[in-house]
């Protein structure tokens, strides 16, 4: 009969609100892309078991015990850490340098350490640390430093795979939870892949724009909302934020006013892209705030979407709320349409949460549109101000005389077409 793993924290409270948390038996894979940039959140994972008087299993193939200890800080201050030293005999190759480090007397650390004498050996690792295990008592944590290094001593990702997947499964039957740490770029994308397939979960860390980024790849039994999509974030120490935290008055949301704006006006980030022309992920990459546009495109977005560009800057709850505005409005873009088919403007800022947008809009004479002038998936309501048109609903065409009033709930026009020798002028409201 399966029964659901009980949940645990990442000792990071915008973590767990991400990766929905962790489970009792998961394996976490830090793909590292700078080398360091896991290390805060190990630290934070380390503080969490410890506040919660679980003993945790360091195993250490980068880091000599003394080095380590020194990052740890007080967090090295605990009986219920025990480091498993691979260093010494593994990369420190038993140089009395680093064999210095057992001549203190071991009885009055606060911490164990166990130092294995042939870690180029994985079935050697594997022993110790199970015989450590079997010595604790509850849901054991373990942090892996790191399988690159493992990799480094044992000469093939044979190996490392192969210790990986006997160890991966054992430690989730045995209710654990393990940080397992990787360089982004030091492996194949075959032993990525195996590595991917067995954890529960996968984060990814990386540099992007000169910023670092989380990504979650992975998290097994759970739907975290920002799967695959990196987020930006600092550490200080073992301080961890993420910059979509701030608050807004903080940084400027461009991605988050494109996205509204967009989707308000039911243009995809595919038909966006072909207008401006740049790529659909492009317009995803500056919705989620990942890059910025070029001031060309910028300028283009800005055009096709008819706002102005000072409108993707403004801060949300501007205090400024007036009840007037200038006649004239702003000039409206349609892109789809043939050009000077039709002539619009758009008669309330973007800004201005009014339920509506009012649009006022000219038909010269004479002209035929091949299609309805927005994209837009809400309610429509028009008013003929003068003239006369003829409109095609489902290939049946009707007449619109001035004064009439016009309707869209889920039919849309497939053709407009003025046939007076006088423009005809609507004014058209977009339902939200």
């Amino acid at each position: 009969m399966f029964t659901a793993k009980e949940r645990a924290s990442t000792g990071l409270k915008a973590l767990d609100q991400r990766l929905d948390g962790l489970l009792i038996g998961d394996n976490v894979i830090w793909y590292d892309e700078a080398g360091s940039m896991a290390f805060p959140f190990t630290l934070n994972f380390i503080r969490e078991s410890q506040d919660h008087d679980k003993p945790l299993i360091y195993i250490t193939f980068d880091r000599s015990p003394k080095s380590l200890l020194e990052e740890l800080g007080p967090l090295a201050k605990n009986a219920q850490l025990t480091i498993v030293d691979c260093f010494t005999h593994g990369k420190g190759d038993g140089s009395a340098i680093f064999s210095k480090f057992y001549e203190k007397d071991g009885a009055q650390w606060p911490y164990q350490v166990v130092k294995v004498n042939e870690p180029v050996k994985p079935d050697k690792v594997a022993e110790a640390i199970y015989g450590i295990h079997q010595r604790l008592k509850g849901d054991v944590r373990f942090v892996f430093e790191s399988l690159t290094g493992m990799q480094d001593l044992w000469d093939s990702e044979e190996s490392i795979l192969k210790f990986y997947t006997r160890t991966c499964p054992r430690l989730y039957e045995l209710d654990t939870i393990a940080y397992w740490i990787i360089e982004k770029g030091a492996h194949s994308t075959r032993l990525k892949a195996h590595i991917n397939q067995i954890a529960q979960v996968a984060v990814e860390l990386s540099i992007r724009r000169g910023k670092s980024a989380l990504t979650i790849l992975k998290a097994h039994n759970r739907h975290p909302e920002n799967l695959d999509k990196p987020e930006f974030f600092w550490a200080d120490g073992m301080t961890v934020g993420f910059d979509s935290d701030r608050p807004m008055s903080e940084k400027i949301d461009l991605g988050g006013r494109l996205k509204s704006v967009r989707t308000r006006q039911g243009v995809s980030q595919k038909d966006l892209a072909g207008l401006v022309g740049v790529t659909p992920s492009t317009i995803s990459q500056i919705e989620s705030n990942l890059i910025y546009p070029s001031l060309p495109a910028l300028i283009k977005i800005a055009q096709v979407l008819s706002v102005d560009m000072a409108y993707f800057f403004q801060k949300n709850g501007n205090d400024r709320k007036p009840c007037v505005f200038p006649g004239k409005g702003k000039a409206v873009y349609f892109p789809q349409l043939p050009k000077e088919s039709i002539k619009g403007r758009q008669l309330l800022p973007l800004d201005i949460a009014a339920g509506v947008e009012p649009y006022l809009l000219e038909i010269p004479a004479g002209k035929k549109l091949p299609c309805h002038f927005f994209s837009h998936k809400g309610q429509e309501l028009g008013y003929l101000l003068e003239g006369r048109l003829e409109m095609t609903v489902k290939n049946a065409v009707q007449t619109v005389e001035a004064g009439d009033v016009i309707l869209l709930a889920r039919d849309i026009p497939s053709q407009w077409k003025n046939t007076q020798d006088a423009p005809a002028r609507l004014l058209w409201l977009k339902v939200l």
